[in-house]
């Protein structure tokens, strides 16, 4: 730490508009920086300063307002602004082109992005996939980092994981064979296997035939309207029809992916196929609803 390093975060606290009894509280209380409060929660708080609720409220409010400061950020600006922090604007590329194309270049990075389905429409080879594409460089649709895969089945499909892995490269050709041979796919992925947990993911609901819903097999995501709120993007798969199943495809019988909600989206679709080395969009499939 550079010399003056404490004073300067003691002057930090100095510079809120607090009542000295609940700033002397603060400073008993070990905090040292404006920081430092606002990664207490009220409660930690309240215990370490021992002030009261509407104290804390209080001291919460002016940390804040310290750190806005009197410069006010419009919707506006942000855009304009936007090429100084591209990290805000990026997407997870699915690693396909069809896919990342029908999701605006990929999965968004900031809230919530749900992918619901039926059994066996092929969610988990997709988060697999992911777990993978997330970890290659950003030029190349990844963000160089690790994926926490948190599962709820009995066993991990780390057979099917160890094939991906061996076949990425055949997935994604655009990337030089030496960027993936680079990358420890296996090291990155963190497995933690969770009990009692929600697995019911959709349920049947009521639709004339020739609907939206009969066509993805009268079923919706049931987590609940707490759950949905959460959601910035709501995407759904759905296994090829009995109808469709004669289609005679050389990768297998299609599924279908579609973009149920999104704020930066239009409701659109389109098929896929899950062959040995991953997930592919069908070229010429994409279909706005």
């Amino acid at each position: 730490m550079r010399p003056g390093g404490e004073a300067i975060k003691s002057m930090d606290l100095d510079q809120l508009d607090l009542n000295p009894r609940i700033m002397a509280a603060v400073k008993k209380g070990g905090l040292r920086s404006v920081k430092e409060v606002l990664c207490c929660s009220g409660p930690d708080l309240e215990r370490l300063t021992g002030l009261s609720s509407p104290d804390v409220r209080h001291l919460l409010k002016a940390a804040s307002l310290h750190l806005q400061g009197s410069h006010v950020l419009t919707a506006l600006r942000l855009f304009q602004e936007s090429e100084h922090f591209p990290g805000q604007h990026r997407r997870l590329s699915l690693g396909c082109p069809v896919l990342d194309r029908i999701l605006g270049g990929g999965l968004p990075l900031e809230g919530i992005t749900e992918l619901a389905g039926c059994s066996s429409a092929g969610k988990t080879q997709l988060a697999l996939q992911l777990c993978l594409t997330v970890q290659l460089p950003r030029q190349y649709g990844g963000l160089e980092t690790g994926a926490v895969c948190i599962c709820t089945e009995g066993v991990f499909p780390s057979t099917r994981l160890q094939q991906l892995i061996a076949r990425h490269q055949q997935l994604r050709s655009d990337v030089p064979r030496e960027v993936v041979q680079k990358v420890r796919f296996s090291n990155q992925i963190f497995i933690e296997h969770v009990a009692d947990v929600v697995t019911e993911t959709v349920k049947e609901q009521e639709s004339a035939p020739g609907s939206l819903g009969a066509w993805d097999e009268h079923l919706s995501p049931a987590l609940g309207i707490t759950w949905a709120n959460q959601l910035l993007m709501r995407v759904m798969v759905s296994r090829v029809r009995e109808e469709d199943a004669t289609l005679g495809l050389p990768n297998g019988p299609a599924r279908t992916l579609r973009v149920l909600f999104a704020p930066h989206l239009p409701p659109s679709s389109c098929c896929y196929t899950v062959n040995e080395e991953g997930v592919r969009g069908m070229p010429g499939t994409i279909l706005l609803m």
